[in-house]
């Protein structure tokens, strides 16, 4: 057998998220059933992460195995892309690894990113790109609240009741807040994240950054372990997984 990871760029607007289920169009399934008719053999792909419905990726990682070593890759990279371009997902290169890479467990870091438009007019070339907020945002007062979810930390809080994690217990590298005019991006890095935990995590600094909360209150919302006590995650058109580094 021989293994190849894909990196892939896809629009999530349309999708049900990255992992095939029952019902609904799936990022994975939609790849599998191009790469199975080219590759003449049924192919399953293995992603390094699961996207939420809506999410988007600009550099999603994932890997396959098939009986016959890949001659032509720009071949076959363009020949994916032709069908796929479409439905909005671009394959952005393919490379042979060895047998013991993973897609998902060689990850060592995953880098997610939220973008808020903070203006009062809507975003129209970015819609639903990012998440378009009216209300001032203080940058400072979110930069304190994103710094104390740096570290090793029970995040509960910011758990949704349907993860399957077996532990809510993260270490997030960095929360890193950066401001370009009206445009506010969020960045996470960390080995794994709980499901819905960037989303939830948004909701709060934005909450924090209208000042509807004080970091005193941040923090006891964090250190409280109680979900209910989380603010309403921002929505997942503004999410961006950026990268998955290995």
């Amino acid at each position: 057998m021989y293994r190849y990871q894909i990196l892939i760029e896809y629009e999530g607007t349309k999708f049900i998220g990255w992992q095939t289920q029952k019902k609904g169009n799936s990022v994975q399934k939609t790849i599998e059933i191009i790469l199975s008719r080219l590759l003449k053999t049924q192919v399953k792909l293995i992603g390094a992460g699961r996207t939420d419905a809506g999410v988007h990726a600009l550099e999603q990682s994932a890997h396959f195995e098939t009986t016959k070593i890949i001659n032509n890759k720009k071949k076959l990279l363009n020949s994916l892309n032709y069908f796929l371009k479409k439905k909005l997902i671009s394959i952005i290169s393919i490379i042979k690894k060895k047998n013991d890479f993973h897609a998902r467990y060689s990850a060592k870091f995953r880098i997610y990113k939220y973008i808020i438009f903070n203006r009062e007019s809507n975003p129209s070339i970015f819609m639903n790109r990012g998440w378009h907020i009216k209300n001032k945002i203080d940058i400072q007062t979110m930069k304190k609240g994103a710094k104390l979810l740096e570290g090793k930390k029970d995040f509960s809080t910011f758990r949704a009741s349907t993860c399957s994690a077996k532990s809510p217990i993260k270490t997030m590298s960095y929360v890193k807040v950066k401001k370009i005019k009206n445009l506010i991006v969020i960045k996470f890095k960390s080995k794994s994240f709980l499901q819905q935990q960037v989303r939830s995590m948004v909701g709060c600094l934005k909450v924090l950054g209208e000042k509807k909360w004080n970091i005193k209150k941040f923090k006891a919302v964090l250190v409280s372990k109680k979900r209910k006590l989380c603010a309403p995650p921002a929505p997942p058109y503004g999410l961006f997984l950026e990268k998955v580094i290995y």
